[in-house]
């Protein structure tokens, strides 16, 4: 019996467009909170980007690939980063490897440069509501820093993810949430254990969990659920491997048709 239902935003839930049925969604949302089955958006997007897509629903967040959780408007659990270990990890990228675009991921705000391309910043406020651009990254504005977020050219930055890896070792892990974005975040902290968190506190088994994801950051929450759905357009075959089913892709709607199928259905008929 479904009692959860996490979904991934980008390639999963929002289409190509980066936008979603909002009327049929309702619809499925009003069915859902009637069930009492809990909806929860998990990304690795900003929570204020998250609320911004939703609105004032109440729901789950789990923002910044795990290291956030709100409940509506609520923070629910947090978890950052040691402040000079960040600051250690911030230099090496911009200062030794010369990286200037990334996004530094506050609870309270991210950050970019005030020098970076008007390209750059375009994306970066398209995906952060929250952004401050500031002078230096080695004079971080005081916050509890949960993420790294970077889009880099692997033909020009060919061993960054080896590198990184071996530089920091157990004390890093690097997801990628989508071709060239990787997102630097603390080992553990993932949307699959930010679920287990959930799932604990609501007493819910993961046999009773419904999941979607297309990229390698859903990878453990699609492990985690027993109702696991890889998107038709995702280009990792890992996660078809992972997946037991698989959803029609997001520009078919392929979350609120399995959802109305596998869970709204069965429901109403019985």
């Amino acid at each position: 019996m479904i009692k959860a239902i996490a979904v991934d935003m980008d390639g999963t839930f929002l289409n190509s467009n980066k936008t979603y049925d909002e009327h049929r969604f309702d619809k499925i949302f009003q069915q859902l909170k009637a069930q009492n089955i809990k909806f929860i958006a998990a990304s690795g997007n900003q929570y204020a980007k998250l609320k911004s897509i939703f609105g004032e629903r109440d729901m789950f967040f789990v923002a910044e690939n795990g290291a956030v959780i709100y409940e509506g408007d609520t923070l629910y659990d947090y978890q950052a980063f040691d402040r000079d270990f960040y600051q250690e990890i911030i230099n090496y990228l911009n200062v030794e490897r010369e990286i200037n675009n990334l996004i530094v991921c506050g609870l309270n705000s991210a950050y970019i440069l005030k020098d970076n391309t008007d390209t750059f910043k375009k994306d970066a406020h398209f995906y952060y509501r929250e952004l401050e651009e500031i002078d230096s990254f080695q004079d971080l504005p005081e916050d509890e820093y949960v993420k790294i977020a970077l889009n880099i050219n692997r033909a020009s930055h060919p061993t960054l993810d080896e590198d990184l890896s071996t530089k920091f070792s157990e004390n890093l892990k690097l997801v990628s949430s989508g071709r060239d974005s990787i997102d630097l975040i603390i080992p553990g902290m993932t949307k699959g254990s930010a679920l287990e968190r959930l799932l604990k506190h609501w007493h819910i088994d993961a046999e009773d969990l419904m999941a979607f994801g297309d990229a390698n950051n859903d990878l453990d929450m699609l492990q985690l659920a027993k109702h696991s759905y890889v998107m038709a357009n995702s280009e990792d075959e890992t996660l078809f491997e992972i997946a037991n089913n698989v959803a029609p892709s997001h520009d078919e709607q392929g979350v609120l048709t399995t959802i109305e199928n596998q869970v709204l259905q069965p429901l109403n008929y019985s």
